[in-house]
């Protein structure tokens, strides 16, 4: 409280007075914050969700601060930002993504050792050299030592496309393609009969049960690539469209590949 409040309120008990509620005073109460603005600010909102508070006070005549509390206080609603997602997914892919798992799963359970037998792919551009990041150049130095530098780089331009098999044991097999080749049904093929010759010698005890998963890229889907893993007998473990967190590679052997220093 400050001096001239003390003073104030010393005077009037002296006075004789007793109580210490503030007086009536004149004037009208603040009728802004009415039920009926409550119901306008509301239906302002559901017809564009994207308004400003200060839009919402322009288009009906209120002051800001009483738009932010019944915004706040009435109607308990924030702005929120949208969340980017790699897609929108229909009600068909969505019941097909629950169908691929609930298959999963009922593999597993009948099955112990279905996902040892599993060979995953993945293709990934890998530069000739990546930077090193600020926090992977840390020194320990006393106090009185100066700051290390080093002087900028950028990215290579330079770079390859590697194609990644694995399996829960670790890496099956690794394959640079080579500068120029594009990766179409005929090259994947190729790769593919690679990837079973070295199955058989780096995989002995599954070599002739091992079962295939890879993405839905258009050359991992074309006739020639499905007549050639009929013909071979290799099954293919199916993987719902736009469904990224159902492939081991993207949360294993490609991201350690992108973050390792």
């Amino acid at each position: 409280m400050s001096r001239s409040q003390v003073f104030k309120w010393y005077k009037a008990f002296s006075g004789g007075r007793e109580s210490i509620k503030d007086e009536t005073r004149s004037g009208r109460p603040s009728t802004s914050k009415t039920d009926k603005n409550v119901e306008k600010v509301r239906a302002l909102v559901r017809s564009d969700r994207r308004l400003t508070e200060r839009m919402i006070a322009s288009k009906l005549n209120l002051n800001h601060t009483t738009v932010h509390q019944i915004l706040t206080q009435e109607l308990a609603v924030r702005k929120l930002c949208t969340k980017t997602v790699p897609k929108n997914l229909t009600i068909e892919q969505k019941d097909n993504r629950k169908d691929v798992c609930l298959h999963h799963v009922e593999r597993i359970q009948s099955d112990r050792n279905f996902l040892k037998n599993v060979i995953t792919d993945d293709e990934t551009w890998i530069l000739e050299y990546d930077p090193e990041t600020k926090r992977q150049s840390k020194e320990w130095h006393t106090s009185a030592s100066p700051h290390p530098k080093k002087a900028r780089k950028s990215k290579s331009k330079t770079k390859s496309m590697l194609i990644c098999f694995s399996d829960c044991q670790g890496v099956v097999r690794t394959e640079f393609v080579p500068q120029g080749q594009t990766i179409n049904q005929f090259y994947y093929r190729e790769v593919l009969e690679r990837l079973r010759n070295r199955a058989v010698c780096v995989r002995p005890s599954s070599a002739n049960n091992w079962m295939f998963h890879h993405d839905n890229v258009p050359c991992h889907k074309t006739i020639t690539v499905i007549e050639f893993l009929a013909k071979k007998g290799i099954p293919v473990v199916p993987q719902p469209p736009y469904s990224p967190n159902l492939s081991p590679c993207d949360f294993y052997s490609v991201s350690k590949t992108k973050t390792s220093p």
